[in-house]
């Protein structure tokens, strides 16, 4: 069941462990797509706070919001971009995206393979996607006080093998949120450290979402016979004679 929209805007805007989730996660997702000039970039879900980044960047950035859930305009202060859309029918064109972020879309959806799907067609060849979800292991998805609490967790191995159901091919993984889920002003105060921490012994030490990117690969369709047929050219024109190269 998708989260409200005024939950989550209250979320990452108005509370500190909002905003210290919005900065460690963007910060990732910055690390692994540091430059997107010229490219369409779209988030599904609530992946507006991770947005700002490409704004400028990008040829064009789309925030879509399903129905479910609510849409808010967004960024405030500037020219609406957000879009209310149905969450499994985009109102994009097939193919035109080049980099797709989806927060808070797929863990809360009812039908994720369907939502899947629409990621497929929307992406272009060679598209890339970042898919950010609660991690099963983490502290974060055992706190109802917080948007990772809600849907359903994942662990790395059956994020992967979700997509590659839906032929999408694993590149990279990260995680985040290595601070715990309170509100205490000292573990606030101490996010960054643990994100630094966490980060360069993340084998040891769980991070409360998975952060995994994916690509959109296309094989050149197969045409069955015509491999057989050139192997074994028709001949219909054996037999016949040569003509007589002889000058006239």
């Amino acid at each position: 069941m998708h989260l409200d929209v005024i939950d989550l805007r209250n979320f990452y805007y108005r509370t500190g462990l909002g905003r210290a989730a919005q900065r460690a996660i963007r910060d990732q997702v910055r690390a692994l797509w540091p430059d997107t000039q010229g490219q369409t970039v779209v988030g599904f879900g609530f992946a507006a706070p991770l947005l700002r980044p490409f704004l400028d960047e990008s040829r064009r950035t789309i925030a879509l919001m399903p129905a479910p859930q609510g849409v808010m305009h967004w960024p405030m202060g500037m020219d609406n971009i957000s879009v209310l859309c149905e969450e499994t029918a985009w109102p994009l064109e097939t193919g035109h995206v080049d980099r797709l972020l989806v927060m808070h879309g797929l863990e809360t959806s009812e039908t994720p393979a369907l939502v899947l799907e629409e990621c497929w067609r929307v992406l272009g060849p060679g598209g890339r996607m970042i898919v950010i979800v609660p991690n099963r292991a983490g502290l974060w998805s055992r706190r109802d006080a917080t948007p990772f609490g809600a849907g359903s967790p994942y662990s790395i191995m059956q994020l992967d093998s979700q997509m590659k159901k839906h032929h999408f091919v694993p590149e990279r993984h990260r995680t985040a949120l290595y601070q715990p889920p309170s509100h205490r002003r000292f573990w606030l105060r101490t996010g960054p450290i643990w994100e630094r921490f966490g980060n360069r012994i993340s084998g040891r030490i769980v991070g409360g979402v998975l952060i995994a990117e994916f690509s959109k690969r296309t094989h050149a369709p197969t045409r069955p016979g015509l491999t057989e047929a050139v192997r074994r050219p028709l001949r219909a024109l054996d037999g016949i004679a040569k003509p007589d190269a002889k000058p006239v």
